[in-house]
């Protein structure tokens, strides 16, 4: 399984950057985590547009989902130019109707509901899912392939859940908006030592922190995390790549 980061930034992109947006690939299969404002741009640096099998959203934000208008024209006009005559499946859950009804551009683009009480299979990926704490209905995802293991946090503040969800997870991908004196419980998201606790109760191998803030020195989020995570710890960039 490798992952990719597209896009790591929280609410707006910084110039020539994009907000949450995560290639998982994985026997040729390629889906897309989450599409925020800047990430097509920034995605054909590492993938052909019409190569995309799936898309999964965690949830209906701008900065998550941003692209997902021109990402459906790219599949028209890739479709119409015979690039692929694949249609995009596009994965959401149903909890904000008026936007999983704008996912579906058929026959082009598909739109498929998740049941977060279940499993979901796409393409070679197993997907479990954990609700979130977040101002809107927000998922986190474990993918598992082949005994590996991913987990997203999408956006939420700290939850006593994510330790189990996260348990033994060989990467955890954990929205960072905040410094360690800071809440960002009000606002539905974590601090550094919020989202380096979870890895260090569930024995997570790596640690990669997103969503990032527009303000303060991020190396200082890095430090700050690992203070209480021994394990590896990255900042999230674009284009940064980890093969398992």
């Amino acid at each position: 399984m490798k992952l990719t980061i597209v896009g790591h930034w929280g609410a707006f992109p910084e110039v020539g950057e994009a907000t949450s947006c995560y290639l998982l690939e994985q026997d040729g299969f390629k889906l897309l985590v989450d599409c925020g404002s800047g990430a097509l741009s920034q995605l054909q640096h590492y993938c052909s547009l019409a190569d995309l099998d799936a898309v999964i959203l965690s949830h209906y934000h701008h900065d998550h989902i941003a692209d997902i208008g021109p990402l459906q024209y790219s599949r028209l006009v890739d479709q119409q130019l015979n690039r692929t005559n694949q249609p995009l499946s596009i994965y959401g859950h149903p909890y904000d109707q008026k936007e999983f009804q704008k996912l579906a551009k058929p026959p082009h683009v598909l739109s498929f509901i998740y049941n977060e009480k279940a499993e979901s299979k796409i393409g070679p990926f197993r997907v479990s899912y954990l609700e979130t704490n977040h101002k809107a209905k927000c998922f986190a995802m474990r993918f598992e392939v082949g005994g590996k293991s991913i987990v997203y946090s999408a956006d939420s503040s700290y939850k006593e859940e994510f330790i189990s969800f996260t348990k033994d997870a060989h990467i955890f991908i954990c929205e960072t908006s905040f410094y360690a004196d800071q809440n960002g419980e009000p606002y539905g998201h974590m601090n550094s030592i919020d989202a380096a606790s979870i890895a260090k109760e569930a024995m997570a191998k790596k640690l990669i922190l997103t969503h990032l803030p527009h303000f303060g020195e991020h190396q200082q989020l890095l430090v700050e995390a690992q203070s209480i995570f021994k394990g590896e710890v990255f900042l999230a960039k674009k284009g940064l790549t980890i093969q398992l």
